[in-house]
């Protein structure tokens, strides 16, 4: 995929969430009628998806590139979310039931964004999975707490008819080898026909909103990370403050880059990561991948 470079926010819609409207109006069919998992596809790919705030619905080319990587799997009979935005320990899981309101967990946007729907089915089941392969360590189901903006932005584009049941679990910590080590307990759920997903950002900076020239530092680790991807060196990753360039301009935090971890730890074979997205926007890397 050709990478692209913007500094600036999306062009402006015609209205808040316009382009969203219009992936629906365009795909709603097609998202209701993808093939889903059989045993025969063999285990769910665990990703990672760089997220945006609610301006990626705004944003067409980043709407149609994750709806074309979820048309490119089948349909996951469910999914497992661990995003950025929740930080709880013990582990803990999002409310299970169907119509549980969205955790709607920004500030500062158009107010149409806190209205869009994404109602999933009942994930009753899931979670009693989760719970059981979590094992020993106490697991608290926070039943009035939807998914947040980590979880159902992206997933508004790629399961746009919502008819996936989804859980999102809390990161029990930030420390990257905690994560690793929670997407490895994750991994059987994939043999199951459950997508894994880790949502954060590849480089979350805001500093480059304000100095377009730290774009290198972000590019920097971005490129350093694809080499550590495709050698499936999990031990750099989990080491990436030492061992990565502009590290501390990319992260500044580790809330949007550990989410990687997991699903590095939930694939088979760490190596496996492909690029399915790769592109720069407002001077950070959206690139999201896909492991087996």
């Amino acid at each position: 995929m050709t990478t692209t470079s913007s500094l600036g926010p999306p062009s402006p819609a015609r209205a808040p969430a316009a382009a969203y409207d219009d992936l629906l109006a365009r795909v709603l069919p097609q998202a209701r009628g993808q093939r889903v998992w059989t045993p025969s596809d063999g285990p769910m790919p665990s990703l990672f998806v760089s997220h945006g705030a609610p301006f990626t619905l705004d944003d067409p080319q980043w709407l149609g590139n994750l709806f074309d990587w979820a048309q490119s799997m089948p349909k996951p009979r469910a999914i497992v979310v661990v995003s950025a935005h929740w930080e709880q320990a013990p582990v803990a899981i999002s409310g299970a039931a169907a119509g549980v309101p969205l955790h709607y967990d920004f500030s500062g946007f158009h107010p149409r964004y806190k209205t869009l729907p994404y109602a999933t089915p009942d994930a009753t089941d899931l979670a009693r999975r989760l719970t059981g392969l979590l094992g020993t360590t106490p697991v608290h189901e926070s039943a009035d707490r939807g998914l947040d903006h980590g979880a159902f932005i992206p997933l508004m584009a790629m399961y746009p008819a919502a008819d996936v049941p989804v859980v999102q679990l809390s990161m029990p910590g930030l420390d990257p080898g905690t994560l690793l080590e929670l997407g490895s307990r994750l991994r059987p759920l994939r043999e199951e026909g459950v997508l894994v997903l880790g949502s954060g950002f590849m480089t979350h900076s805001f500093a480059v909103f304000r100095q377009p020239e730290l774009v290198a530092a972000t590019a920097a680790f971005d490129a350093w990370a694809v080499d550590a991807l495709s050698r499936g060196d999990a031990d750099a990753l989990v080491d990436y403050r030492v061992k990565a360039p502009g590290a501390a301009v990319a992260h500044p935090t580790a809330d949007h880059f550990v989410p990687l971890l997991c699903a590095v730890g939930a694939a088979d074979d760490p190596g496996s990561a492909v690029s399915a997205i790769d592109r720069m926007v407002m001077g950070n890397s959206t690139r999201s991948v896909r492991l087996t």
